[in-house]
């Protein structure tokens, strides 16, 4: 006999989390529903809903700079390369590795994100 999937009931603030995460440059609605194991036309649902629209999660306050340790200085003006690596630690606990070739515009939004 097939076990039933019991329904999930997700929180408005879960939901904006989740939706918010859609609009990371370089992120689909796809991966982040997989993250959460809830179907993509759901989360689609979701983003056209008023009340997680984009400007209802962007009311929080933005903190314009970051406490940033640099611990191996390097050229800032070289590109990264394929053999890179970065490592940010957030002052709420969680902390990002990325290797190789990134886009900074697309990590600074990750880490905003992240941050928030």
């Amino acid at each position: 006999m097939a076990k039933r999937r019991r329904r999930r009931n997700w929180s408005e603030d879960e939901k904006r989390m989740i939706c918010a995460q859609t609009r990371v440059p370089g992120v689909s609605v796809s991966q982040v529903a997989r993250r959460y194991d809830v179907n993509a036309n759901q989360v689609f649902n979701w983003l056209k809903e008023p009340r997680l629209a984009a400007a209802a999660y962007e009311e929080r306050e933005v903190v314009p700079f970051l406490p940033v340790e640099v611990l191996d200085a390097e050229p800032a003006s070289a590109p990264p390369d394929a053999g890179s690596q970065i490592e940010v630690e957030l002052a709420n606990g969680p902390r990002l590795k990325v290797q190789g070739g990134f886009d900074t515009d697309a990590l600074a939004a990750l880490i905003r994100k992240l941050s928030a």
